[in-house]
């Protein structure tokens, strides 16, 4: 079953479309992160404005460097120590949507720890957009049963894994500038 989820999800992807899908934090909408109209798709369901970043997922990482300049020392470490989730932002993006990309030219990346997302990751060979299965400014679903019904119908797949993550909550986000400044984002 696993295995189907991930190849229905990779199908989805590789075709430009939304799929819903659980993630190592909370239920996350996500696109192919290189794909323009994909990442102009998330921005419609969500009802946000394209000024306010998205995170994406990448698998490990190799395949980080491939979407990141310069990753700075800090960021392994941070990584090597935290247990936590925690997606950081990288100045100088690379190879991905230009509407991914904050107005600051950095992107916010996370590397989950997560059989479902490293599997979908490693087998679509490219960074996946993860953001929270909400319209914007509404509260972020603890569990599935929380997402709304737009949410639900606006997607092109919704994987169908059990839900662990009750109660599950966002990650935490910090700020890694190739200058060395590091700053908390979200707690």
């Amino acid at each position: 079953m696993f295995q189907k989820e991930v190849q229905e999800s990779i199908k989805v992807l590789k075709q430009g479309g939304l799929i819903l899908y659980p993630t190592d934090t909370v239920w996350g909408i996500g696109c192919d992160a290189t794909n323009e109209a994909a990442v102009e798709k998330v921005f419609k369901l969500k009802q946000r404005h394209d000024s306010k970043a998205l995170i994406c997922l990448v698998a490990d990482d190799r395949m980080l460097k491939k979407y990141v300049k310069k990753i700075p020392d800090a960021a392994f470490d941070i990584m090597d120590i935290e247990d936590n989730p925690i997606t950081i932002i990288y100045d100088e993006p690379l190879n991905l949507a230009k509407n991914l990309i904050a107005k600051d030219n950095t992107i916010a990346i996370r590397i989950p720890d997560n059989d479902f997302c490293f599997q979908l990751l490693r087998k679509f060979n490219g960074a996946i957009v993860s953001t929270s299965a909400n319209i914007s400014g509404q509260a972020t679903p603890k569990s599935f049963k929380e997402i709304h019904e737009d949410i639900l119908k606006g997607v092109d797949y919704v994987v169908n894994l059990p839900d662990e993550k009750i109660g599950a909550k966002p990650s935490s986000i910090i700020k890694l500038s190739n200058d060395g400044k590091v700053q908390v984002i979200r707690k």
